[in-house]
């Protein structure tokens, strides 16, 4: 019997269905956007064709929708193998994938406070699947789980011990299923093996951070608590003095309102006073538009000293590499970020980082940089469905 992996990523208003087959083949995916409202809609990749959802559909029954919708097509089994899921949040209790039971949906549950707009619709998503699949081995993947190899003196904050204690305040850090699968490719590509090597992961999407990867191993990371701390992204503003919360309130903004725009309207959206696309920012400060160059340059800066700060949690330094839909696509973030960077060694071919390291094993460094510079695809699903095929062999 041929087996097959569907893997379920819940975002806070989106659903990401991907199936592989068992030789990690990618044969079908689908998706659902702007859910809980009532210009939810959803479509089955591979021909873009509409599916019609009802209105104001949650993630549970965009699900159902979608996986009777592959069925229909002949895309899909009527029972997959395994399911792999993607939850943001394991907070200090997973350390790596677990098979999903009862135990597991109530840590996950109990880790909703630290990802209030992630983990609830993870579950929704867990409780779905387990509804159309209630045999199915179902395998949760952390993204916060890759971190947990952070010491105290990188993931805890200097604040009241007692706050770390008794609420659980400390990094966590995000992004850790493309940190990890940064870690074991780039290892692949410089011929060695990922306990050997030591690396920067830059992934820079609407969402970004950068990781510190010691001998295979996260040892330092740029988001924290939440995924507001740490580089400037799409919407998010990165760092800022903790004191601009309670001015911004002695002006007359709730504490509601300073989150939202902390999280909804800053970073480069915020800058620009534009858009949260790196695409569109590069236009637009192409013909002339200073407050988005102005975002690019801030953007590029910010991830620069990032870079430099991750060095100091390592003893060497094997390669710096770009993912994500920003790293891997914009051409002109890398040339900026790594023009800051002359001091530390870091050099770039031109040629090489205008076709995105594609014309050899992702490298876009000169010869005569010191370290190697890659840009390298993500691929969270890949190690989702990894995971769930790994555990669900030992059920």
């Amino acid at each position: 019997m041929t087996k097959s992996i569907l893997v379920v990523n819940c975002g806070s208003s989106s659903l990401k269905l991907a199936l592989f087959d068992e030789n990690e083949k990618k044969i079908a995916s689908a998706s659902a956007e702007r859910l809980n409202s009532n210009d939810a809609s959803a479509r089955i990749d591979s021909d873009e064709r509409i599916v019609a959802l009802p209105k104001g559909a949650d993630h549970k029954q965009a699900l159902q929708v979608l996986v009777s919708t592959l069925r229909e097509r002949q895309m899909m089994p009527d029972t997959p193998t395994s399911v792999g899921h993607r939850v943001v949040h394991g907070g200090e209790t997973f350390r790596e994938a677990v098979l999903i039971n009862n135990d597991v949906i109530s840590a996950i549950k109990d880790c909703a406070s630290l990802a209030p707009l992630h983990n609830p619709v993870a579950l929704a998503g867990i409780e779905a699947t387990l509804e159309q699949f209630p045999d199915t081995p179902q395998i949760a993947v952390f993204d916060t789980a890759y971190h947990q190899t952070l010491a105290p003196r990188a993931y805890l904050y200097a604040l009241p011990e007692s706050y770390y204690r008794d609420w659980s305040v400390r990094r966590y850090g995000f992004h850790g299923i493309s940190h990890f699968f940064m870690a074991n490719e780039v290892a692949k590509r410089l011929d060695r093996t990922p306990a050997t090597t030591s690396i920067i992961s830059a992934h820079l999407g609407n969402g970004c951070s950068i990781t510190a990867i010691k001998d295979g191993l996260s040892v330092d990371t740029s988001m924290g608590l939440t995924p507001l701390e740490g580089l400037v992204m799409g919407t998010r503003s990165g760092d800022i003095d903790p004191s601009i919360f309670s001015y911004l309130c002695s002006r007359g903004m709730s504490l509601s309102e300073v989150h939202r725009a902390l999280n909804h309207e800053s970073g480069l959206l915020g800058i620009s006073g534009q858009t949260n696309d790196m695409r569109t920012l590069c236009d637009l400060a192409d013909h002339g538009h200073e407050p988005s160059a102005l975002a690019i340059e801030i953007f590029c800066f910010r991830l620069a000293k990032y870079v430099g700060a991750m060095m100091a949690s390592l003893n060497q330094l094997d390669a710096l590499v770009f993912t994500g839909g920003i790293g891997e696509n914009s051409s002109r973030v890398r040339e900026k970020t790594l023009s800051h960077l002359g001091l530390l060694g870091f050099g770039i071919d031109a040629d090489m980082n205008e076709h995105h390291g594609g014309y050899s094993d992702g490298r876009i460094d000169d010869t005569a940089s010191r370290f190697p510079v890659l840009v390298i695809p993500t691929n969270e699903e890949l190690v989702i469905a990894r995971e769930a095929t790994r555990l669900a062999a030992n059920v």
